[in-house]
């Protein structure tokens, strides 16, 4: 599946295709010439079909370094105030030294390296030093523990690391004959990173990079299974990237913030490809712990025009007081999760901005989103993105359902499922799950990709997020989706957050529970309980109601995704309360 081709051709690799570069490019241009025109982008979007393309090559150095050499690529933001800048030219520069010192150790073509760095300048020049050499990434969470390192390094298959040497110790019962590098201070039996910038060779590199040559392998974060490895191409990733940077509404020179942790797809999708795409400068603030003051103090120093951070982020940002900052943001979204309605009101009426709302997964780019200048519907995640036909296909049958109804979201391939025949295979996806040809199959079946996401769509076009096809659940035969249950609850001042899943009732055979994390200066107890419930039900329908809540941490996934499948496990096998349960009996009041 993710076998590389031969490569008969042989062309230079440092030498940019100025074909393929104008062809990413006239896509592009496309895009950003229809920012507010959605119908015609949608309308005649059509993704570049590039036999050879190098991101790093043919667009990072044959385009953005030809004309914004001088323009601040990456600019670093540190918790004591320091600062780190790197213009294109500068970064284009480095990454090739870097490049030509990673040759020199062994790195070759196809091999694969788990790169496991923080938001420092390193990780972008090995994402670039690799894309240029044609080697693969296997990006890694800087959180993961031994365990999740050995299982990535052997499913994986990987031939390099290059960690912080901070990290180093993670890897010492490990076993395998990988290369170890080392970004910091010395590590005994590690390669030292900083010799790359005193390395003075050639990068020599072997050849052209077929657009479908393997380029990345993401593990997914595991909300429900054991993590699959996603592989993505040259093509799947810098050129559906487009789709990303269209749903932004990122303009070249703009200052982008994203919040986001290495390792993860939506860290590459938003301070890599969509903003470098775009020409635009990727923004990072760092910080050990979240801090709402410190990060809008730098928004508006650092003069950020576009803004993204997941639903957790903004649910945090909200709890402050937004209106004491004058932000400069032209655009804001969101994704990871839906966004609840209230966020997007409280941020509205405090800076005039709508946050606009957005969907894709690990495997694929931005598939639906409100791209800027659009009407949008408060708890819609948009319309489907140039370059993707969405269907909603019946769980079980696979059949199309029709607007109003829940369905799989689910990607045309062409084909006969393509209907009026306009659909085809979108660039985005990726190529399928390494070694793993039974989840591949499953995954695009019947000439659909299959999300594993419900929705449904109205006579608009608008989508609106269910939830996972794992955790929609019956409760007096009724079907509840646990977002639309959460963000009723988090409109209270006191709830920060909530994850809504089944617990078991003899009756009933299952009723609502809600899992409550409280905002600060709120205490878990009866009467916070009982406010909740008298809350929640003043908001949702009958069928809805919440019976239970208990006040705990959410369990989540190093990515960040709430864990309702370990919620759903603890309740069918619990035996009594929690320490912090309620349950609606426990209000007589509330019976009526």
């Amino acid at each position: 599946m993710l076998d590389p081709q031969s490569d008969d051709a042989q062309l230079d690799g440092s030498i940019p295709d100025v074909v393929a570069g104008t062809e990413f490019r006239a896509a592009r241009d496309f895009l950003l010439d229809h920012r507010d025109d959605y119908d015609t982008a949608y309308r005649d979007f059509r993704w570049p079909k590039l036999e050879t393309f190098n991101w790093a090559v043919d667009w990072f150095d044959g385009v953005l370094v030809v004309e914004r050499p001088d323009q601040t690529a990456l600019w670093l933001v540190e918790e004591d105030g320091s600062e780190t800048k790197r213009s294109f030219a500068e970064m284009s520069s480095t990454a090739k030294q870097v490049a030509a010192w990673l040759r020199a150790q062994g790195v070759r073509r196809y091999d694969r390296i788990l790169l496991m760095l923080g938001n420092q300048v390193e990780l972008w020049e090995v994402m670039l030093a690799a894309v240029r050499i044609g080697a693969v990434v296997i990006p890694a969470s800087t959180l993961l523990g031994p365990d999740d390192l050995r299982d990535r390094i052997e499913r994986g298959r990987v031939d390099h690391v290059v960690a912080r040497s901070a990290d180093a110790a993670k890897f010492a019962d490990i076993e395998g004959g990988w290369t170890h590098v080392a970004v910091g201070e010395p590590v005994q039996g590690w390669l030292a990173y900083d010799k790359a910038y005193e390395f003075g060779g050639d990068e020599a590199i072997e050849g052209r990079s077929r657009g479908d040559d393997p380029m990345l392998l993401y593990f997914t974060s595991g909300t429900t299974a054991r993590p699959k490895l996603v592989g993505h191409t040259h093509s799947s990733y810098p050129i559906g990237h487009l789709s990303t940077m269209y749903w932004q509404g990122l303009r070249p020179g703009d200052v982008h913030l994203n919040i986001s942790s290495p390792g993860w797809a939506k860290h590459a999708w938003s301070n890599v490809f969509a903003p470098w795409n775009a020409g635009a400068t990727v923004l990072v603030v760092n910080q050990a712990r979240f801090n709402a003051k410190a990060l809008l103090d730098a928004v508006v120093r650092c003069g950020v025009t576009t803004f993204c951070a997941p639903p957790t982020v903004w649910r945090l940002l909200i709890q402050a007081d937004l209106g004491a900052w004058t932000v400069p943001f032209r655009e804001c979204v969101a994704a990871g999760e839906p966004l609840n309605p209230e966020v997007i009101e409280q941020v509205r009426a405090a800076w005039g901005i709508t946050v606009r709302d957005g969907y894709g997964q690990t495997e694929t780019t931005a598939q639906i989103g409100n791209p800027p200048g659009q009407p949008l519907k408060l708890g819609s995640m948009g319309r489907p993105l140039p370059g993707y036909r969405i269907v909603l296909a019946d769980v079980l049958t696979g059949e199309r359902v029709p607007d109003g109804a829940e369905g799989e979201i689910c990607l045309d391939l062409g084909g006969e499922a393509a209907g009026d025949g306009s659909a085809e295979r979108p660039v985005s996806l990726m190529k399928g799950y390494l070694d793993d040809d039974e989840h591949t199959a499953h995954a695009m079946r019947d000439g659909l990709y299959h999300t594993g996401d419900v929705a449904f769509r109205d006579a608009d076009g608008y989508i609106t997020y269910v939830g996972r096809t794992d955790d929609v659940f019956k409760a007096s035969d009724y079907r509840i989706s646990p977002f639309e249950l959460e963000s009723a609850l988090i409109e209270h001042d006191a709830v920060v957050e909530a994850a809504v899943v089944p617990a078991p009732d003899p009756v009933r055979l299952a009723v609502v529970k809600a899992y409550v994390v409280l905002a600060e200066g709120h205490r878990p107890g009866p009467e916070m309980a009982r406010e909740l419930l008298r809350f929640a039900r003043g908001r949702l329908a009958p069928y809805q109601r919440v019976r239970r809540i208990e006040f705990a941490e959410l369990p989540k996934t190093i990515s960040g995704k709430i864990r309702r499948v370990e919620l759903r496990g603890q309740e069918n096998s619990r035996e009594g309360r929690g320490a912090h349960e309620y349950w609606e009996e426990d209000f007589p009041e509330l019976k009526s």
